[in-house]
């Protein structure tokens, strides 16, 4: 997180929120285009997870490198010449929750594979994943129209209060025109819909080329108190 903050990736304050956010067992979408930086932002935020957790990863492609002890790599298969043997991204999320995982991380979203890690975060699990969107707001959307893909039994009425109650955090990648990868924005999800809409909170934006604080903010503040962390102090207007 410090080298995201020395190349302006996003600023001191929102680093220390992020790894506060991570530590205290917030699920975190991280979003962006193709090249945002989006897996590189996950494996930052992934080293905020404390040394003590066992943390499992489900992959297409491994990517991710955690820097702990007890972490589970897995990737999928794809099928033979035969078309057997395949191993979908949906069964090894389904089989990380039989592996004691203290936290999930997904390495992307695309499919229905986002019904089982909903069900999973919705359990207590914490986790983390990204997934392809053009802003905060339209992740959360496609968190919400993604599941409706692993059958015709599931349907919005479950799937958006479930996501409003399963992601805590978004925060939106981007990359920019002179070649940066900068944070556009870090928006606290509160668990509140409306009309089949999830409502979300700005928690930083980014004005004139800076990340800088926005009235929002995250839910579960007692997971922040019960992991040491002072939530007022790290989101205090002009605090570094």
């Amino acid at each position: 997180m410090d080298d995201l903050v020395r190349l302006g990736t996003l600023s001191a304050q929102a680093a220390r929120f992020l790894e506060a956010a991570v530590t205290a067992g917030l699920n975190v979408l991280v979003s962006g285009g193709t090249q945002a930086g989006k897996t590189t932002l996950l494996n930052c935020l992934a080293s905020a997870v404390p040394a003590r957790e066992r943390v499992v990863t489900c992959e297409e492609v491994f990517e991710l490198r955690i820097p702990h002890r007890d972490v589970a790599s897995m990737q999928c298969r794809q099928p033979s010449l035969e078309g057997t043997g395949e191993i979908p991204l949906r069964r090894l999320v389904k089989e990380a929750l039989r592996m004691r995982p203290s936290r999930i991380i997904v390495g992307e979203v695309r499919q229905a594979e986002s019904l089982d890690l909903l069900i999973a975060l919705n359990s207590g699990l914490p986790g983390m994943c990204t997934i392809h969107a053009n802003s905060a707001r339209e992740a959360v959307t496609k968190m919400c129209t993604l599941p409706l893909l692993a059958g015709e039994n599931v349907s919005a009425r479950f799937v958006v209060p479930t996501v409003a109650s399963s992601i805590d955090l978004v925060v939106h990648a981007a990359l920019e025109r002179d070649g940066r990868r900068t944070v556009r924005e870090i928006a606290a999800v509160p668990g509140r819909t409306e009309e089949d809409v999830v409502e979300i909170a700005d928690l930083f934006v980014r004005r004139g080329g800076e990340l800088v604080r926005a009235d929002g903010f995250p839910p579960h503040p007692d997971r922040f108190e019960r992991a040491g962390h002072d939530l007022a102090a790290l989101l205090a207007r002009g605090a570094s």
